[in-house]
């Protein structure tokens, strides 16, 4: 993906988007509990929009004012392009499964989509109180501190993450998903499979993980990370090897040194 920097971002900006972020953060932490809401299929999904709701309410409004003549993506599951322009791609409960089952693995992310190519996020984990930071050019960061990818280039001593995107996915991509798993099984050291996206693409970024791939184009579960990675100097591609924007149909964060090795395997499938 390509972060050539934009002329108008500047310290102001982000700060009243971190603001904001971590704001919504604070109304998301108290609605969490670690006993699990929820035993029908129904009671879940309604605790999980709720969430959504409640965390919005506080959000929606600051990040349109921050940033005036931006839109918004009103569904959080949608894939694809945008139009052109700039838009606001959010997960108001990142890892909203886990936050409703009493799990810690949960953010707030805010991303500004412009003509597909994410340009600035900010992702906030109220539990632990980082905030992780990321503009065009401008470098990645949590808590103030640089990121950076991992040095290693060797997919054999890799930790690589992948997870799906949403329920009801086609057979056709659980069926790549497992195979991939399998061929990541041999070819790396270990694979985790988990989600939200963002909190497998963050460690990524940090150098933690030295690659994440996922078979999908829900973009607000890789907007943000996409981001962070490119920003913390890793490659960032759909598994074409072509730079991924919001319109690619999957997707390859990867450190440098890994990313070719993780792409030919992924490829195969």
């Amino acid at each position: 993906m390509s972060t050539a920097m934009p002329f108008d971002l500047d310290a102001t900006l982000v700060t009243a988007v971190t603001a904001a972020v971590e704001n919504a953060g604070v109304t998301l932490r108290e609605r969490y509990t670690t006993e699990a809401r929820g035993v029908s299929l129904t009671e879940v999904v309604g605790e999980i929009h709720a969430n959504d709701d409640a965390v919005l309410a506080v959000l929606r409004e600051p990040l349109l004012a921050a940033r005036p003549r931006s839109q918004w993506a009103e569904d959080e599951l949608e894939g694809g392009a945008l139009p052109p322009g700039e838009w606001w791609v959010v997960d108001p409960a990142e890892g909203n499964i886990n936050h409703v089952h009493g799990m810690p693995d949960w953010a707030v992310t805010a991303t500004l989509v412009r003509d597909n190519q994410p340009i600035l996020t900010v992702v906030h984990l109220p539990l632990t109180g980082d905030t992780y930071t990321a503009t065009a050019a401008g470098g990645a960061h949590l808590n103030g501190r640089p990121l950076t990818v991992s040095a290693k280039d060797d997919l054999g001593a890799a930790l690589i993450g992948t997870g799906q995107a949403r329920p009801g996915e086609s057979t056709d991509t659980f069926r790549r998903i497992g195979e991939s798993v399998t061929a990541m099984l041999t070819a790396g050291l270990v694979v985790r499979v988990s989600v939200p996206a963002t909190l497998q693409l963050i460690h990524v970024a940090a150098g933690r993980m030295d690659a994440f791939w996922q078979f999908s184009d829900v973009r607000s579960g890789l907007v943000a990370g996409a981001l962070l990675v490119a920003e913390a100097g890793g490659t960032v591609t759909d598994l074409d090897g072509k730079p991924w924007t919001a319109a690619s149909r999957d997707f390859l964060a990867a450190a440098p040194g890994l990313h070719a090795a993780a792409l030919e395997v992924l490829s195969r499938i």
